[in-house]
């Protein structure tokens, strides 16, 4: 903050005092305004060499620390606007790294979740063709265990057959078996007379 010069500063107070005193005050010859007395020409000189020793004073005690007050404060703020610019920049920053981190860990959790579910997918598919050819082998094999048992019966059916027949002629060959087979046919004879006669 810089200081009017301290030169013209005395003599431009007096003039702004002395215009300031209203007009009629000069006309109405107040005593306090009565240049042509030497007493207050006096009185003026004096007060102007007070008021520049009291300038001086000041100036060079308590002007240059209230100059050396507000620079600091000026420093200080421009500083702590400083600052906070600086913070202002790191936390943007620090959102758009947020963000990209963000974006990051969602690409990388989709890619992560589509290698999974690729995995999963290829796995079942494997387990799916397993099962098929254990099916697959199951049905072959069933089916050879099947074609192996018709022929073993095809092969073994005239075998049955022979032993069936031969049992059979064993039994109508025997003479109780012959008469109990025509006792048989009697029977039936004699029934289907009674209901031919019946019906007659």
């Amino acid at each position: 903050m810089r200081l009017p010069s301290r030169n013209l500063a005395a003599p431009l107070a007096i003039v702004l005092a002395l215009g300031a005193v209203p007009g009629r005050a000069w006309a109405a010859g107040m005593p306090q305004l009565d240049f042509a007395n030497p007493l207050l020409i006096g009185q003026v000189v004096w007060g102007a060499v007070i008021f520049a020793v009291f300038y001086v004073i000041l100036s060079r005690s308590a002007l240059p620390r209230i100059e050396g007050v507000l620079t600091h404060r000026r420093n200080r703020i421009e500083g702590d606007l400083a600052i906070a610019r600086r913070a202002r920049d790191d936390a943007d920053r620090a959102v758009d790294e947020l963000r990209r981190a963000r974006h990051d860990a969602a690409s990388q959790a989709q890619a992560n979740i589509d290698r999974v579910v690729h995995e999963a997918r290829m796995a079942a598919e494997a387990q799916t063709q397993e099962m098929n050819h254990r099916l697959q082998a199951d049905i072959n094999q069933a089916e050879e265990r099947i074609a192996s048992a018709r022929e073993e019966t095809l092969a073994s059916l005239p075998g049955v057959a022979t032993d069936t027949a031969q049992s059979l002629i064993e039994k109508l060959l025997r003479p109780a078996g012959i008469e109990s087979a025509v006792s048989r046919a009697q029977v039936q004879n004699a029934v289907q007379l009674r209901l031919a006669a019946s019906q007659g």
